[in-house]
């Protein structure tokens, strides 16, 4: 079990050189932007436009902060992506979008296509919820704060800090006093 506190991610420029990026997590650890078999990134988008080309990349996004935007991918119709809504789309396809209202702050996981796939939800921790970890399994706090214990820690997370569980791990518990929202994202091979 490795937690990841948001004082300590990496920003770096978007692929396009349009603006830049939160890395959470990227696995391998070592790898770059051409050679991942997945990432984590969280992005502040203020303006209209593109999105960076990823070649043989699965990606799927959601909007953690701000009112939303209008997703349009190669031609298809657009897509509104709020703060309840996941979108998942090739990132080869020519992509860009437009702010409903404002700046957002966005989550976007990727996996390299045919390599690893990913299953991404969002869920609501009220007092307690079990999780047997049966993928490497990244939780990311969205709002609010919870506990996280294993068998062997208890760790406190707070919002944008982030757990990675590899799989096979003992089960994991998520507590919280008060609702906190999560993203659970799990990596298959």
């Amino acid at each position: 079990m490795q937690i990841l506190r948001a004082a300590n991610y990496k920003v770096m420029p978007w692929k396009n050189g349009l603006g830049s990026t939160t890395e959470i997590a990227i696995f391998p650890a070592d790898a770059k932007l051409d050679d991942f078999d997945w990432r984590v990134s969280m992005a502040m988008v203020t303006s209209d436009g593109p999105f960076s080309s990823f070649p043989g990349i699965n990606r799927t996004l959601l909007v953690i902060d701000g009112a939303g935007i209008d997703l349009n991918v190669d031609g298809c119709a657009p897509v509104r992506i709020d703060r309840n809504t996941i979108h998942s789309f090739p990132g080869d396809q020519q992509t860009s979008a437009t702010l409903i209202d404002g700046s957002i702050t966005d989550l976007n996981v990727m996996s390299r296509r045919g390599i690893v796939s990913q299953h991404v939800r969002r869920i609501n921790v009220m007092k307690h919820r079990d999780f047997i970890v049966s993928a490497q399994t990244f939780l990311f706090v969205e709002h609010g704060t919870a506990t996280i214990r294993s068998a062997s820690t208890v760790d406190r997370l707070s919002a944008h800090d982030a757990l990675l569980v590899e799989r096979g791990s003992t089960p994991v518990t998520i507590e919280s006093h008060a609702t906190a929202r999560a993203v659970i994202i799990e990596f298959g091979r």
